[in-house]
């Protein structure tokens, strides 16, 4: 099994036994096995200089070297490095002193190992999130995926999809609760996969949640004893189980009662649970992943959704609808074209630039989902060639404005009676010229004129400048 944290605990004392002590009471209570002792103080600067050392647990009171002074050795040399000052004297001048020099906490032995080890194990939280912030704002900035293999089953050219990806990436060393949200249709699941495909661990178990009542949702995940009830004649592992150290997918919980949500609550927040008739926990090892096609800032106001639930989860991804990356539409068509022809063994269809418009413009309130079924049913017409007549009677009546519509209509025709085509690249660098040029110069008009973010801008514009 994998050590937990992922970087080092580093115990620094003169007292063997006490070493030992802690060091035990850290693995059974809390499951933390990454820790390494060291008896001797002038050794400490070699061993954080050879190791991954996140949190440093330093005693004051060692031969050699004063605790103190190694103190401020440590922080100024790996100012990343949580040190949290341990010894056996109560003196708050003291500890108002090392707290003054960088230190990350003060405890005194005679408090107990229980109270340093609840210390222990919210320095490892704050350690954590410190470093997935550093990695998530290092991924941003990286315009490269380091696994691209993990996403090959999403087709994209959006940037707001790449962020996501790009964010995936930066999160995969955690194993905090991730929560993914976004109409029905735009690829939760997809975005779920991508996460255990960048894990790299285990297993992916999946459950829809909307089908569990209260009762079948302790059953489906957490098991049962052997007796635990009338039927229950076999001992059964829940799905929880199945997952190990893989991940855990729980799609719909927007669907979970209230009190299937408290139950969620408590399994998520205490890494934890019952299987049902069993008096003694069983830990979770597996990475939890949950998702809804629910509004939960309404559901929220509305009292369906717990607020303690929502808070509870580290990591939030919302995928964009359709109608918001409307620069994937044609890709997208091309590539369930490609799909349909496939699985129908019947030659290529084609789109005519007429019909491409309008379902360009088209809200796609089914989002990929529906597209997907769409060219699917078009695949079964004796058609080489499919236009606008075949595909209105199938779509809702919701679309962009006819002033749009026309604009575009016009851009098309320009496009396509062109010699060369341009690149993607070369038209969102034109686009990006024209709108700068349109606003004077203004980052956040021209931003609004090209439906992206300032920020967004700034960092397309700083691209453009380097190649």
């Amino acid at each position: 099994m994998k050590n937990y944290p992922d970087f080092s605990l580093l115990l620094v004392d003169d007292e063997e036994a006490w070493l030992r002590s802690l060091s035990i009471a850290l693995l059974s209570v809390a499951s933390i096995s990454n820790v390494l002792t060291c008896k001797n103080a002038m050794n400490v600067m070699d061993i954080l200089a050879r190791n991954d050392v996140g949190l440093v647990l330093l005693d004051l009171t060692m031969p050699h070297v004063k605790g103190e002074d190694l103190l401020v050795e440590i922080r100024n040399s790996y100012p990343n490095t949580k040190v949290i000052v341990v010894t056996g004297r109560n003196e708050v001048d003291t500890a108002i002193h090392c707290i003054k020099k960088g230190a990350f906490d003060y405890y005194i032995k005679v408090w107990g190992e229980g109270r340093l080890v609840t210390g222990i194990q919210h320095a490892i939280k704050i350690v954590e999130l410190e470093r997935q912030s550093q990695n998530v704002s290092n991924h941003i900035l990286d315009r490269e995926l380091e696994k691209p293999e993990a996403f090959s089953d999403m087709v994209t050219c959006s940037d707001k999809m790449m962020d996501i990806f790009r964010y995936i990436e930066a999160i995969a060393p955690s194993r905090e609760p991730i929560i993914i949200t976004g109409e029905s249709g735009v690829g939760k699941e997809q975005i779920a996969r991508a996460i255990h495909a960048v894990s790299g661990k285990g297993e992916l178990i999946s459950v829809n949640m909307a089908g569990l009542d209260d009762t079948m949702l302790d059953d489906t995940l957490f098991g049962h004893k052997r007796g635990a009830f009338t039927s229950a004649r076999d001992e059964r592992g829940g799905l929880v189980q199945k997952a190990g150290d893989g991940t855990l997918f729980l799609d719909e919980i927007g669907e979970l009662s209230i009190t299937a949500q408290a139950k969620l609550l408590r399994f998520i927040q205490e890494r934890e649970y019952y299987p049902i008739g069993s008096d003694k926990p069983s830990k979770v090892s597996c990475r939890i992943v949950v998702a809804t096609n629910r509004d939960i800032s309404e559901g929220r106001k509305d009292g369906t959704f717990r607020n303690d639930l929502f808070f509870r989860f580290s990591h939030r991804i919302h995928v964009p609808a359709l109608r918001q990356r409307r620069e994937e539409i044609p890709l997208l068509l091309s590539h369930f074209i490609d799909q349909a022809t496939a699985v129908y063994e019947r030659d290529r269809q084609t789109i005519s630039p007429d019909a491409l418009l309008f379902l360009s413009r088209y809200h796609w309130p089914g989002n990929i989902r529906e597209m997907q079924k769409l060219l699917f049913h078009m695949a079964s017409l004796k058609k080489s060639c499919l236009e606008v007549d075949d595909f209105a009677p199938l779509l809702e009546n919701t679309f962009e404005s006819e002033n749009n519509v026309e604009r575009d209509k016009n851009l098309l025709s320009q496009l396509i009676e062109m010699e060369e085509l341009p690149t993607f690249l070369e038209m969102k660098q034109l686009m990006t010229n024209a709108a700068m040029i349109r606003s004077n110069g203004k980052q956040v008009v021209a931003a609004k004129m090209l439906g992206i973010s300032q920020p967004a801008l700034s960092k397309r514009l700083k691209a453009d400048r380097e190649e």
